[in-house]
């Protein structure tokens, strides 16, 4: 990504993208006073038939007919506006939507407007996580949904070192949401546990980032009384691990901890899953992908806080070692579960991951999860939620607005606790069939302790199975990095 206060109408590209916003009287362009006239009529002219509107996530192609250096102009639009300039996430999805359009083009120049910093870096955000595919298993056609390889973005500021900074931020950001959703998308025959925790160690490495990663086997997890993620792994032919990812400048003003689900394949085991729709069950390790790249994120950006990441890894399989329900499990530290229903199984996970954070004694500790179907229910997909106590949930809810990212602030109501008293054990692993997220929620809460803390809870968001919007692909969505990256950048100035 380069950035250039040059003429757009003189730069060479092989598209030059432009806002059009919708209004009452027709598509109007926005921050485009630059355009030759005639392509300002042509617009106007074939807006009809062209389908030209405006409308959010609406990207239209037109030829420059050698009025502009660029080949093609691409309309991407920014909706109904409120004000003159579009909203930060406005840009964002607008310059998403033409970049995850524009495959096969290689060089793509974006003049939206970008008038100030966090304009740019939200353009320059948008254009990066939109320029992205997943080639990996493809043979052919490779190629032709291969992303720009060049992305320029115009702006009067090109040489201020506030913009400069923000797009370098950008940069690293993009990276990472690009690095979970390859994670996601990976097939789970060759993404299983131990599989990951080699992913792990090898972006440390390439990030060349100072970051250390600890692998813990199942000998390891049987030694260290992880009952919950071996009793979840038990039934896989590929055992599980618990990796910790852990970034410690000098001096850090904070210390954050992350717990993140990494299921790398969910069956249900023994309650097994119907089949329709059970290949999206590769997508369950989100949130550990979440966390590995956000504190190697957090390590690029060289912020001054510490960010300890834990995946939490088992693949849920049914077999003849599977746990069986009613199987009681010990979790680290001693407190005992009932499981009543094998498919509520990454809370087991995470237990032992939330466990082994709070030892360390974080300021605050994060977990993120595809936890819960009634994430969905209540939601839908494309709004995550967050549970923990008042002020750690108000902080994820105010760095995801800053972030861009939709997350809805949920209850844990005391009532529903109830519902999780097992018969046999401490606390069993389901409660009632209504209010679903919220217990599992509290079935969380029980191995936090007084440590402030809040659960991201990203099961339909992570994972985009309809079709793509904004800077949203189809499949691995790289959801909850944005926000937790936010959050520890505020951390940093408290």
């Amino acid at each position: 990504m380069t950035l250039t206060s040059a003429n757009p109408a003189r730069q060479t590209a092989d598209a030059l993208v432009v806002a059009v916003a919708s209004s009452p009287a027709g598509p109007r362009l926005v921050g485009a006073d630059w355009l030759p006239s005639e392509t300002v009529r042509q617009v106007a002219d074939l807006a009809g038939v062209l389908g030209i509107t405006g409308a959010a996530d609406e990207v239209r192609r037109l030829p420059a007919a050698g009025k502009l250096a660029a080949k093609a102009v691409v309309l991407t639009g920014v909706g109904a506006l409120e004000g003159a300039v579009p909203e930060a996430e406005t840009l964002r999805r607008a310059a998403g939507a033409a970049l995850r359009e524009l495959t096969g083009a290689t060089a793509v120049a974006v003049a939206l407007p970008a008038e100030d910093a966090e304009q740019v870096a939200a353009v320059a955000e948008g254009a990066l996580l939109g320029a992205y595919a997943y080639t990996r298993y493809r043979s052919a056609d490779a190629d032709a949904a291969a992303p720009a390889a060049e992305i320029t973005v115009l702006t009067p500021r090109a040489r201020d070192k506030a913009v400069t900074k923000a797009v370098a931020r950008a940069e690293v950001l993009a990276a990472a949401v690009h690095g979970v959703r390859d994670l996601v998308n990976a097939a789970p025959n060759d993404l299983f546990p131990a599989a990951f925790a080699d992913a792990a160690k090898a972006a440390v490495k390439e990030t060349g980032a100072k970051v250390k990663v600890t692998v813990l086997d199942e000998k390891a997890l049987a030694a260290g009384g992880y009952g919950g993620i071996l009793g979840v792994g038990q039934g896989s032919a590929r055992p599980p691990r618990l990796v910790k990812v852990a970034y410690t400048p000098s001096r850090p003003a904070a210390k954050v901890a992350l717990v993140g689900k990494g299921i790398t394949f969910d069956s249900g085991g023994i309650s097994i899953k119907p089949a329709a729709g059970m290949d999206a069950m590769k997508s369950d390790m989100a949130g550990a992908a979440a966390v590995l790249h956000t504190v190697l994120a957090a390590a690029r950006l060289e912020l001054p806080v510490a960010v300890t990441g834990w995946l939490c890894l088992a693949e849920n399989m049914p077999s003849g070692t599977a746990q069986r329900p009613s199987d009681v499990l010990t979790i680290r530290g001693g407190k005992t579960v009932e499981v009543l229903n094998t498919d509520a199984e990454g809370r087991l996970v995470m237990a032992d991951g939330l466990v082994a954070a709070v030892e360390e004694k974080p300021d605050v500790v994060l977990d993120i999860a595809t936890l819960t179907g009634a994430q969905l229910v209540a939601l839908g997909p494309r709004v995550s939620a967050v549970m923990g106590d008042d002020s750690t949930r108000t902080e994820v809810v105010d760095a995801a607005g800053a972030a861009g990212e939709a997350f809805w602030p949920m209850p844990l109501p005391a009532d529903l606790r109830a519902g999780l008293k097992s018969k046999v054990a401490d606390i069993a692993n389901i409660g009632d069939r209504f209010g679903g997220m919220l217990t599992a929620g509290l079935f969380l809460q029980e191995f936090v302790g007084s440590t402030p803390w809040a659960h991201l809870d990203i099961a339909g968001p992570a994972f985009n199975e309809k079709a793509a919007f904004g800077y949203t692909p189809v499949g691995g969505t790289g959801v909850g990095v944005r926000t937790l990256l936010a959050l520890i950048e505020a951390r940093a100035v408290r």
